[in-house]
């Protein structure tokens, strides 16, 4: 092979590796909020529903607190897999609700 095709070989390699590892990250990031925002989502309409009827009357409803209620099943971490502590609540502010998560 000449020098030159090589050159163009390393260039062209060089160039899909540039653009490769930024986008892969970039991907994976985004997937992993989106696994995120989807459990959070599925664990403040739980807490939501549990407020809405009068069962959970606290600012703070614990998730121990919808296991118990059977609002909610038990719920893992979807990057990590581990379950989430069972002293994590929903804070309920106004018709407000976030998740917070307790390690």
């Amino acid at each position: 092979m000449s020098r030159k095709k090589v050159i163009v070989f390393l260039t062209v390699i060089g160039l899909i590796i540039i653009i490769l590892i930024p986008t892969t990250y970039l991907i994976v990031k985004n997937h992993n909020n989106k696994l995120r925002d989807v459990t959070y989502k599925r664990i403040t309409e739980a807490a939501k529903k549990c407020h809405l009827k009068e069962e959970c009357k606290e600012d703070k409803i614990t998730l121990k607190e919808l296991y118990d209620k059977k609002y909610l099943e038990k719920e893992r971490n979807p990057i990590t897999k581990e379950y989430y502590n069972e002293e994590s609540y929903v804070k309920v502010d106004g018709k407000e609700y976030k998740f917070v998560e307790v390690k």
